[in-house]
């Protein structure tokens, strides 16, 4: 593992801290330091449950409900084209289950990863056009499909693009555009995919009673609908310091624990989750990996099949395929990185990563671009060679905005979308030294002098003895954590190891009990820094989330380490 720096929060004032009424001197650090800098924007960022936004307000939302009613009223078939990641599955199912409901002759289509690549294709929408559809609605894809859209038009077909990735210089040609991220686009800009489909679903039912809005069920969150959202928005690594999206995932997990969904109760006894303590951190590393690995793999069908499944019966066949999915994703994705990791050497002396395999499978470049990110602090390109074209996945640090470069590149790639940390493109085999040597430049430019070393960003520093049950259940009041959101994080200094050793798969984890100067002791897991136990100091400093750990009915107070060094190497800096 990179060696990490540790970057402390200052410390705000007292006088600021106990502004904060009914929450810890603590948990108002932990708040500060998330950007809550009042005290009203915190309590009402903790205490946020509705779901009241008017779905009206996004750009081009009435042109769409008024031509998705004539659709309805005219009996037309209307197809939802999605995307075959997690967020664009949720997506699919979430509108597809909202037309139904609302009467809608519907179906679905979904590209294959391998055969037809990311976004809207000619060839697919020239085959729904020849089936007699005239509607398409995409979710969680089309925003830069301008000449896909075009081409769908031609032949026929009225778009409607509903999407959250990021806007090029031109639109495409859509009879409406639903996108948040466009400049001229009131409302939330940072939705999932599933979230801007979840607009669209509201805004549908909305209509059903726009003459007397007063009857319309508000408690919205009470829907079938929320627990894709949820998924598709912790999939899709969406920000949760993001009001509207902590709602929605808050919401949605409600339905999760709940298992609502037969799809998603399956889905949970496969991943060895306990229904009622599904926390997002589980979603994010239990459900949707297993979603996402039926389009990496297999056919993304296979998990919208799963999601829309009417019993747990029918389900677990499906669950069940994508857990062996899965499994086999994560030896695959192991053998790439190693396989990677010795073709581009010591990329610690080069500002990108971009590398490339025939033997590469399309569903897991993006995967190892990730891992290579991790394991180097660099732009990762990484890409599957076909015979005339190439497909990559691009993976990036906060330093270097991805998307950015490649729209700087555009005219040396076929297509290209994504955010400022994730994105892919389709390039011509003819452009590939061209685009290195042209994204090289970009990236040693703009990290030029820069110290590329990852940060770990620490709240405070605490003693163990400040732990408790207690304590935990009030940073609780932070969830659902995940991006932008993270769970409190706090470092220690001076803890004695009392115990040592190396646990799970190949010894890759760290077990240890520590304690402090006054005699506080307690347990602690390191996931990935089982090296340490060849050497370990007697005494370390240590940063850490706190947990309640539960196994045989014991439940015990733990330490889930980030990372350790021995005592008083560390003196973190102060974050801007």
């Amino acid at each position: 593992m990179m060696q990490r720096e540790w970057a402390l929060a200052r410390r705000a004032g007292a006088e600021h801290l106990q502004s904060y009424r009914g929450v810890s001197p603590i948990l108002a650090q932990v708040l500060i330091n998330r950007g809550f800098d009042e005290p009203a924007a915190a309590h009402d960022f903790l205490a946020g449950r509705g779901l009241n936004e008017d779905p009206f307000e996004l750009k081009d939302m009435p042109a769409a409900v008024e031509r998705i009613d004539a659709a309805i009223a005219g009996r037309e078939t209307i197809a939802v084209y999605g995307d075959f990641d997690a967020d664009g599955v949720c997506a699919t199912a979430l509108m597809t289950q909202t037309l139904r409901a609302l009467g809608a002759d519907v179906s679905h289509y979904i590209p294959d990863r391998a055969d037809e690549g990311y976004g809207l294709n000619k060839p697919a929408l020239e085959y729904l056009a020849r089936t007699g559809i005239r509607l398409v609605i995409t979710v969680d894809c089309g925003i830069r499909s301008l000449e896909e859209v075009a081409a769908g038009v031609r032949a026929g077909l009225d778009i409607i693009i509903t999407d959250h990735h990021s806007v090029g210089l031109e639109l495409p040609p859509a009879l409406a555009v639903i996108n948040p991220r466009q400049a001229d686009c009131p409302g939330e800009a940072r939705l999932a995919g599933a979230g801007v489909a979840f607009m669209l679903a509201k805004a549908l039912l909305l209509r059903r009673w726009e003459t007397n809005r007063a009857q319309y069920p508000a408690d919205l969150r009470q829907s079938d609908l929320l627990d894709l959202v949820a998924l598709g928005t912790v999939a899709d690594v969406i920000p949760l310091n993001v009001g509207l999206n902590r709602r929605l995932v808050l919401h949605g997990l409600e339905a999760i624990n709940e298992l609502r969904r037969p799809g998603i109760a399956a889905l949970v006894k496969v991943a060895g989750l306990r229904p009622g303590r599904i926390r997002a951190r589980d979603v994010g590393f239990g459900l949707g990996p297993r979603i996402n690995a039926a389009g990496r793999l297999g056919s993304a069908i296979t998990a919208y099949n799963l999601l829309m499944a009417e019993s747990v019966e029918e389900a677990m066949p499906l669950a069940i395929e994508l857990q062996a999915l899965n499994r086999e994703r994560q030896h695959l994705t192991r053998q790439a990185q190693a396989a990677i990791s010795e073709q581009i050497g010591d990329a610690a002396e080069t500002p990108l990563i971009f590398a490339g395999d025939a033997t590469l499978q399309s569903g897991i470049v993006g995967l190892v671009a990730g891992r290579l990110v991790e394991a180097y602090y660099r732009p990762a390109i990484v890409f599957e060679i076909g015979e005339e074209q190439s497909r990559a996945s691009c993976r990036s640090i906060p330093e270097f905005n991805i998307t950015r470069a490649l729209d700087e590149c555009a005219d040396l790639l076929l297509r290209h979308g994504g955010h400022a940390l994730a994105a892919g493109f389709t390039v011509l085999n003819s452009n590939i030294d061209a685009l290195q040597v042209e994204l090289g430049r970009k990236a040693e430019a703009s990290l030029r002098g820069q110290r590329l070393v990852p940060r770990l960003q620490i709240d405070a520093e605490i003693q163990l003895d400040a732990l408790s049950e207690e304590f935990l259940q009030e940073l609780d009041r932070l969830e659902p954590t995940g991006q932008e959101n993270a769970s409190a994080t706090f470092m220690s200094r001076d803890l004695r190891v009392l115990r040592c050793r190396r646990v799970g798969e190949d010894g890759r984890h760290l077990k240890l009990r520590v304690a402090n100067g006054v005699g506080a002791q307690v347990d602690a897991i390191g996931f990935g820094l089982g090296d340490w136990a060849k050497a370990m100091p007697r005494r370390i400093d240590a940063a850490y989330q706190a947990e309640m750990n539960e196994w045989q009915g014991a439940r015990n107070l733990q330490l889930r380490l980030l990372d350790i060094r021995p005592a008083g190497e560390c003196q973190p800096p102060l974050s801007a």
